[in-house]
């Protein structure tokens, strides 16, 4: 539980950092629904509309709220309620994509409140996938049109910004979230003889456009990395095995469509299997209510997360997130040092500096000590003057 003198103290760390900012709102801030949160709910407050962004960075100094967000949607009266009375009059297409979706093995060490250096590489690779192997080439967006947020704790949102998009509906977004989660992907569209005896089995190329290329280019990717790679999508060791010895001469099938080139017992369910399993592990990564919802709001960049005390910070295109660190990048506090009381089994790296794992009191960099305090593992005890 947060203390009332640590929430104060936090608090003048919020309203000092948005006095001093002046990179916050969104475009067209003027149609779009805001919202606040305190260190109870993440949006305690909605249906607030601001005029400029000088009018949004006064009220965040005044009112230093933990959490911040907005609307990815347009509206003639931002502030209106209910709903319909806002005037609706379009939305961007927002992805969110946080590392507890992704049921990481070191979740099971350390649980879904804590974020380690492998939640945070994983959940970017995914970021990374959705729009290197989705968003372009599937869907022909232009990596300018497409803008990448760090969450402020463990994840990214990705923003759409064609306005071809602007008028989807619910329903219609639905459609583009279903696709990229293979929600209706049948094995035998793309494998046309699976399960008939006497028959080879012909499947998808990796230059294969769509899905069937990419279940081809999964497969082979997942194959080079080895045994126990092959054995996290369902294949038993011995067969494991097999397959990893004779990967060249798959991968040689697999390129001219030909995924028979390993002696397989009942090899449509395998390969069925296998596939299956593969189209869940490298798609259902995206919290779809985020972009089917047009009503959503989402964090407003740049703003800080009250969580982490972390910043969620505009990172860009995806060659600008393959460099982003945002346990250094993302650093709001740094004045100094501050004693606290820490009780983590974990540690955590920020700034490029390893710091715990703690049992007790020590002194520890501000961002440091206001990260964990927020993550409930420590308290303050003696902390910068401001």
């Amino acid at each position: 539980m947060l203390d009332e003198q640590g929430i104060s103290f936090v608090k003048k760390l919020i309203s000092d950092y948005y006095r001093s900012s002046y990179r916050i709102g969104p475009d067209r801030m003027e149609q779009r629904e805001f919202g606040a949160g305190n260190f109870e709910r993440k949006i305690a407050f909605r249906h607030l509309s601001f005029p400029n962004s000088e009018e949004l960075r006064r009220y965040l100094v005044r009112e230093s709220p933990p959490y911040v967000s907005y609307s990815s949607s347009y509206y003639r009266f931002p502030a209106g309620r209910p709903m319909e009375a806002k005037g609706w009059l379009g939305a961007e297409l927002v992805f969110d994509l946080d590392a507890t979706d992704i049921n990481l093995p070191c979740q099971k060490t350390h649980g879904r409140g804590w974020v380690c250096r492998n939640c945070l590489d994983s959940v970017k690779a995914e970021t990374i996938k959705l729009v290197d192997e989705f968003l372009i080439p599937d869907f022909g967006f232009s990596s300018g049109e497409i803008s990448i947020n760090f969450s402020g704790n463990r994840g990214y949102h990705v923003h759409v910004s064609d306005k071809a998009t602007y008028s989807l509906n619910s329903a219609e977004r639905k459609e583009i979230t279903d696709y990229i989660a293979g929600i209706g992907v049948e094995m035998q569209e793309f494998f046309p003889t699976l399960g008939m005896r006497g028959k080879s089995l012909t499947g998808p190329k990796p230059s294969d456009k769509g899905w069937a290329g990419k279940m081809a280019r999964h497969f082979l990717a997942i194959m080079d990395k080895g045994t126990d790679a092959m054995m996290e999508l369902g294949i038993d060791r011995q067969t494991a095995n097999m397959i990893y010895k004779k990967r060249a001469l798959i991968q040689l099938g697999i390129n001219s469509g030909n995924w028979d080139m390993a002696y397989i017992k009942n090899k449509a369910d395998f390969w069925k299997r296998i596939l299956e399993n593969l189209t869940i592990k490298q798609s259902d990564r995206i919290d779809r209510n985020v972009t089917n919802d047009t009503s959503h709001l989402i964090r407003l960049p740049n703003t800080i997360h009250g969580e982490t005390g972390l910043v969620a910070k505009v990172v860009g295109r995806v060659s600008d997130l393959e460099r982003f660190d945002p346990m250094k990048d993302a650093i709001a506090f740094r004045r100094g040092e501050m004693k606290i009381s820490a009780n983590t089994n974990f540690e955590i790296y920020m700034n490029g500096l390893r710091f715990g794992p703690y049992g007790g009191r020590i002194n520890v960099p501000e961002y440091v000590g206001i990260y964990l305090y927020l993550k409930g593992y420590a308290k303050l005890l003696e902390m910068p003057i401001p």
